[in-house]
């Protein structure tokens, strides 16, 4: 196996040139295991790890730009969890703070796996992700890019640089159910983002499903159901009830090793409710002091 290690994209797009078929690496922490257990044996890895490129992060006016090479540590900063809650919370659930400091966002992007913890918040935030090669950028949305799972539709010589995201947008939840309670894969993950500026509901689901899915009526409904001037929710327990078994059907799980396809649904369901609940709480607590909120 022939292993390069660029420290430009430019290195990067030569190495593939030489090896089109060549394994992308970005923090290792899927790839190594599946090279420990034999389960792939590329030809060559081209190891990302060091292309000045993809490295930190940047706010342009209201957006936040991402580089592929940051980290789940890294998201949990003070600035970014300021600028991403979401995106914060999503990483704190990520592996141990070994697997954290290694792992990546890019990587979480192209290994495309259903259970991928950022995947939902990406999708909720409408994320946009920029790929590059030779021949240029171009930038997709999170569907365009995951097509299957552990499937994207990039093509030879491209490489995922970075991610555009709003930033601080309205009130950001993300919750996570697994066989215990830290270092797990996912059985179900939602996230949730009420925008209240822009008075839209924004829910996707994670691990039940090939890939992230919006909730698309489950937002539509929520949305309606808002007062979005005095921040209330008309018949609130029962609005909040209809909007989780919304989004339990709009999960497609599966029965695997680690869940049931019936526990998974249930669980995405108990997950939505809860971060909307948290969700209106928060505002209901944070508007007391303004008089913004209509009991």
């Amino acid at each position: 196996m022939s292993v390069f290690v660029p420290v430009s994209l430019e290195d990067a797009f030569e190495s593939l040139d030489r090896y089109p078929d060549a394994q992308l690496l970005a923090g290792g922490t899927d790839f190594m295991v599946e090279i420990s257990f034999a389960h792939r044996r590329p030809s060559a890895v081209v190891c990302l790890r060091r292309v000045a490129e993809l490295a930190g992060w940047r706010l342009e006016g209201a957006e936040v730009v991402l580089g592929a090479g940051i980290t789940y540590s890294e998201l949990m900063g003070p600035q970014l969890s300021g600028l991403l809650p979401g995106l914060a919370q999503a990483a704190r659930t990520v592996g141990s703070p070994q697997i954290r400091n290694a792992g990546t966002l890019g990587g979480n992007l192209g290994t495309a796996s259903p259970a991928g913890d950022t995947l939902p918040v990406l999708a909720a935030l409408d994320a946009t992700v920029v790929v590059a090669s030779r021949q240029g950028r171009r930038s997709v949305g999170l569907d365009e890019l995951v097509v299957g799972p552990k499937r994207t539709s990039l093509g030879p010589g491209e490489v995922i640089v970075e991610i555009r995201l709003p930033a601080a947008l309205g009130s950001q939840e993300f919750l996570k159910v697994g066989t215990r309670n830290a270092m797990v894969i996912a059985v179900a993950n939602v996230a949730l983002v009420v925008d209240w500026a822009g008075h839209s509901v924004r829910c996707a689901l994670g691990s039940v499903g090939p890939a992230a899915i919006r909730a698309r009526e489950a937002e539509q409904f929520m949305t309606s159901r808002i007062d979005w001037t005095s921040r209330s929710v008309a018949g609130e327990p029962l609005a909040v009830a209809e909007f989780a078994a919304l989004v339990r059907a709009a999960a497609r799980p599966i029965d695997d090793h680690r869940s049931t396809a019936d526990y998974r649904r249930h669980a995405v369901g108990v997950c939505a409710q809860r971060a909307i609940e948290r969700i209106l709480a928060d505002e209901r607590q944070g508007a007391s002091g303004r008089g913004a909120w209509a009991s």
